[in-house]
């Protein structure tokens, strides 16, 4: 049976998940790139888990057209309630009878889409340099209710049937299951066809994802293709070829098999605003790791990790998000080191404080968002996203497994993953099952309870530095010493030989200091170094950083042109921040221009970056 959820663990759902869960959806939706909406019928299966018989149910939507609702064949009593933010309007309907403990009801919806939807980014043909318009989902965090109504919560996890009609082609978070010619147009454009997808291993709200364009496949791996645009597919095919099977090998060894039968990557268009998202079966992944040096694949390694963090065992709610991309970065780095050698994941490790630090500083020290277990009441789950749960939460994994030593570490990882398979936690049951894992072991039990839990999880601020291993960037640390003189006469031997991510290590460590550059400095490091040519928006961006920083008004409207291309946040905000005490005017004159290019939780924050504000449209 269902166990009982009560009270429920996520203040960010309007929804009475303690009363029913989600077991099964199934959506039958029309993309109509016309009407730049989703719209169709949804049918969620709701089993009751609560032995008193509850009066009504309850569920997510924001800004949605409801058109219809049927309870069990039936035309229930429901109504939305009035607007709540940041978690929209939910949807209540009435039950005569209630439903009794372990039964289920059915209930079928028809609604659509509006311009207000947070979740979806509808793009031109020249916002894709293609001659087909394109959509996509992206639904993390609570983004799945300006979709369709529903439970959007992480700690409940459903299987989902997808029938999608669309004029071009479709990619969603489930297994393809057919293809149907419908031989019909929709919004004027070429014939419409049905596309089926299934997901049989239960997944949270927040991973329902949809994609449709002009996109063309090849292989990377025997269980692996790559998705992308086909101007785009032979670079994305050569980025990945090399090193997806590996991985996905890799990380076998470290926790267990591969769940999800396929592991497969959508490179889509610029205004992404994450470097991926770990949708099941589909990667989402920014165009920007595909670099032409294979020096961004990492960004796989960590997405590929988030199938057993995250997808498998999930975060019950986004207090406790560090458990999502904490672990996943850990089985990331883990990856690394177990391909490159150790010395590779103290490397990533090191670039990973240094932005673990940006952040602290960002929201100061004694912010709630820089601890790793947040309380989100009332606030919007999106404002809290920063690298403080993906790097603070590294570290205090990596910091357990160096208490209880690697060897016993090692046999927790698939235990963990194991008890937690298909099922959302919090940090309180990540803390008693490791507890219970080792309380037969008396010296390691005796370690574990002396850790101050209370410390990791709700102090603000850094958490204590580690002793990284820094044999990888100690040049790239002489380096940086050297501008830093401000006597120094620099040669493109400098940097030879160095990967793009020892420039990424050598170009932060110049930016924290506490004397900019002066604008000379940062204009021959840009030009001799090449710096402000590079194709890699890891190291360009960074390095526009430096000079924004030295207040260097040649990178003003290269930076302006490159947040006219890229929409990951990753890069764009620190560098609209930075462009924006540089030179407001052009800070605002740019984001203006390019308002539509960003997707809507990118554009969002930028508007509260700028401006102190946000626009939820």
């Amino acid at each position: 049976m269902t166990s009982v959820i009560n009270p429920p663990r996520d203040p960010n759902t309007l929804s009475n998940y303690n009363n029913f869960l989600t077991t099964h959806t199934s959506v039958n939706f029309n993309i109509d790139f016309k009407k730049k909406t989703i719209g169709g019928k949804v049918a969620l299966t709701l089993q009751s888990i609560t032995d008193a018989a509850a009066k009504e149910i309850l569920l997510d939507t924001s800004f949605l057209q409801l058109k219809d609702v049927v309870l069990d064949g039936k035309t229930p009593k429901w109504e939305l309630l009035p607007r709540f933010e940041p978690y929209g309007s939910a949807l209540k309907i009435s039950l005569e009878d209630g439903v009794q403990y372990g039964k289920s009801v059915q209930l079928e919806m028809t609604t659509e889409t509006t311009k207000e939807c947070t979740a979806v980014q509808w793009l031109t043909p020249a916002q894709t340099r293609s001659e087909h318009p394109y959509m996509f989902t992206q639904c993390q965090a609570i983004h799945t209710r300006s979709v369709f109504p529903c439970q959007d919560t992480p700690d409940v996890k459903g299987t989902v049937q997808f029938n999608i009609e669309s004029a071009l082609p479709v990619i969603a978070s489930g297994l393809a299951t057919g293809v149907k010619d419908l031989g019909r147009s929709a919004g004027g454009a070429t014939g419409t066809k049905l596309y089926t997808f299934e997901q049989n291993i239960p997944i949270p709200s927040y991973l329902f994802a949809l994609a449709s364009g002009d996109v063309a496949k090849a292989p990377i791996g025997p269980r692996s293709v790559v998705a992308t645009g086909p101007k785009e597919l032979k670079a994305a095919q050569w980025e990945l070829e090399e090193s997806t099977e590996e991985y996905i090998e890799t990380v076998e060894k470290i926790v267990f098999p591969y769940q999800w039968t396929e592991y497969n990557v959508l490179v889509l268009p610029p205004s992404f605003p994450y470097g991926g998202m770990e949708n099941p079966v589909y990667t989402y992944a920014t165009p920007t790791m595909i670099s032409g040096d294979r020096e961004n694949v990492d960004v796989i390694a960590h997405e590929l990790s988030h199938s057993y963090s995250g997808n498998l065992v999930s975060n019950a709610s986004w207090e406790h998000f560090w458990l999502n991309e904490g672990w996943t970065t850990y089985l990331e780095r883990r990856l690394q080191a177990a391909l490159h050698g150790e010395p590779h994941r103290d490397f990533s490790a090191i670039i990973g404080w240094k932005a673990l630090e940006d952040s602290v500083k960002l929201f100061g020290d004694s912010h709630e968002f820089t601890k790793l277990v947040v309380d989100l009441k009332g606030k919007d789950p999106d404002d809290a996203f920063s690298s403080v749960p993906y790097e603070k939460g590294y570290t205090f994994l990596s910091y357990l497994e160096r208490q209880v030593t690697k060897e016993k570490w090692n046999e927790y990882i698939p235990h963990y993953f194991t008890t937690f398979a298909r099922k959302s936690l919090d940090s309180y049951d990540f803390k008693a099952n490791l507890l219970s894992f080792f309380a037969s072991d008396t010296a390691t039990s005796k370690v574990l309870n002396d850790v101050d839990w209370d410390s990791w999880f709700y102090t603000p601020g850094l958490p204590p530095k580690p002793l990284f291993d820094s044999s990888i960037v100690d040049d790239c640390y002489d380096l940086a010493s050297k501008w830093e003189t401000g006597k120094f006469d620099p040669k493109q031997e400098d940097i030879e030989g160095w990967s793009a991510n020892q420039v990424v290590v050598f170009l932060d460590t110049v930016q924290a200091y506490a004397k900019p550059l002066d604008n000379r400095a940062t204009q021959k490091m840009g030009s001799i170094y090449g710096f402000a040519k590079s194709q890699n928006v890891e190291v360009v961006s960074r390095y526009y950083q430096v000079a924004l920083t030295a207040k260097d008004d040649e990178v003003y409207k290269p930076t302006a042109e490159l947040l006219g291309n890229v929409g990951r946040m990753k890069f764009v905000r620190p560098l609209y921040r930075l462009l924006n005490e540089a030179d407001r005017a052009l800070a605002v004159e740019t984001f203006e221009k390019n308002r539509e290019f960003y997707h809507p939780i990118c554009r969002n924050l930028i508007e509260k970056d700028l401006f102190g504000k946000g626009i939820k449209s």
